[in-house]
This record gives C-alpha cells, structure tokens and sequence, in this order.
C-alpha cells in the first residue's frame, strides 16, 4: 500500500506484514525531532497506545533499555543496539525479533525527515505504526 503527499509517504509490505517503513518532513531541525523522540516523559502523547514509557538510563546510548506499558498493561521492553546522536537510533524487543529503528536526516536548518522502519524477523507485525502516529508527533514538534 502506498500513499503519496507533499510531505509524507507511506510505505507498507502488504503481503506478509513482516516491516512497515513511514517517512515524514517535520518542520523543525533534527536535533530537536532526535531530542524529543528520546525523552520516555513525551512517548505517551504521540503514541496513544502506551501509558507510561521509562529508561534506564540517561543520556541514551547503545545499551540503553526502554521499558513502556500500554492501556491494556502489557509491558514491553527495548534495547537500544544502534545509536547515532543527532541522526539515528534502533530498539530492538527483548524478545530480539521485533525492531524499530528512527532515522532523522537534516534537509534545512530548520526541517528534517524522518524515517520510522519497524520489522520483524520471524511472523508478523501485530500492530505496525500509521502515518497518522508520526503525523501526531509532527503536529506536537512543529506547534512548540
């Protein structure tokens, strides 16, 4: 499925679920898209599926856990394996199959995109992000 505007672009595998990939332009710079995103205080007003997101440590780094619970409490943990201050972070599950990985890329001192790529290796994705979900954090950046 494919879906095409000015700003955003949506990109899914519709065949077998395994990865969904989304990029948005936000209108603001990329370190405070990156600066933002890693905060665990601000998941729960762009992702209305999880309550509650913590971390064990600050500043984030590879090794970093992510913990968050959603409003069924269901805990879900994550890894920080790749990180790149300013431009790149990946989580990966506990469970070591799921991952997320965010790329910001500067297009002006001003705006830069994003890219969010979750996959899994084995199965489906249960419930793969939405254009909608990145296009909420755009709308809380770009309002600040």
């Amino acid at each position: 499925m494919e879906e095409n505007s000015e700003d955003s672009e949506w990109v899914q595998d519709k065949k077998n679920m395994k990865n969904c990939k989304l990029t948005i332009t936000i209108n603001k710079p990329a370190s405070d898209v990156f600066q933002f995103a890693l905060d665990p205080n601000n998941t729960p007003l762009w992702v209305s599926s999880i309550v509650k997101e913590e971390v064990n440590e600050i500043p984030t780094k590879v090794g970093t856990v992510y913990r968050n619970v959603s409003k069924t409490g269901i805990w879900s943990e994550y890894l920080v394996t790749h990180y790149e201050q300013g431009k790149l972070f990946e989580f990966i599950a506990s469970d070591k199959n799921y991952h997320v990985r965010y790329i910001l890329t500067p297009l002006s001192s001003s705006s830069c995109e994003l890219e969010y790529f979750e996959w899994v290796e084995d199965g489906e994705l249960e419930e793969p992000f939405t254009l909608q979900i990145l296009e909420k954090l755009k709308n809380l950046l770009e309002a600040k």
